[in-house]
């Protein structure tokens, strides 16, 4: 979302109507929703999970909106909101069940099949990360934010982000290469 379009946003809250926030709120919804919905998934480890911290999230931004004073840029204060969701979820639900991600449209059942297991193995591997790794992949890697955006996003100095991203891919390597060797 650029930074034009964020301080009109705000302006159009803080100066509008219910009606006004309403439609603002729909815009917000339309331009965030499937990053947020995917960081929701990355979080959660299952699309039942996901759901609900994706509709808890939107439900917070929709009755926080007016109080938004724009301090920081909207997505990344989405983003928090969707992280504390995603984590509020995952700990109310101690033994989540691991659902597939939506099917893929392949060339063939033979790949469907190896990308289906390959993505299976993927979500077990990421799922065994702690969390702080988890969150760090996700916003870096999987939504593609820079380094300046995350560290806005978790209120931490930008070298811990990058202090982080690397020791989440060695995690994140490390893990793959037990997986391969037959280990959990």
């Amino acid at each position: 979302m650029a930074a034009p379009l964020e301080a009109e946003f705000v302006r159009r809250v803080q100066a509008g109507s219910p009606e006004e926030r309403k439609a603002v709120f729909g815009e917000i919804y339309e331009s965030l929703r499937e990053r947020t919905f995917a960081l929701c998934f990355h979080l959660t480890g299952n699309s039942a999970d996901a759901e609900d911290a994706f509709q808890e999230a939107f439900l917070a931004v929709y009755r926080g909106l007016r109080g938004f004073q724009g301090l920081s840029k909207l997505s990344t204060w989405v983003y928090r909101i969707a992280i504390r969701a995603a984590f509020r979820v995952k700990s109310r639900r101690r033994t989540s069940p691991r659902l597939p991600p939506s099917p893929m449209t392949v060339a063939s059942a033979a790949d469907s099949v190896i990308r289906n297991e390959e993505t299976k193995k993927l979500s077990r591997v990421l799922a065994a990360l702690s969390a702080d790794h988890r969150v760090i992949l996700s916003l870096f890697a999987l939504q593609g934010l820079s380094h300046h955006e995350v560290a806005e996003i978790l209120g931490i100095p930008v070298g811990t982000v990058w202090s982080r991203v690397h020791l989440a891919r060695k995690s994140l390597a490390s893990a793959l290469e037990k997986s391969r060797d037959g280990g959990p």
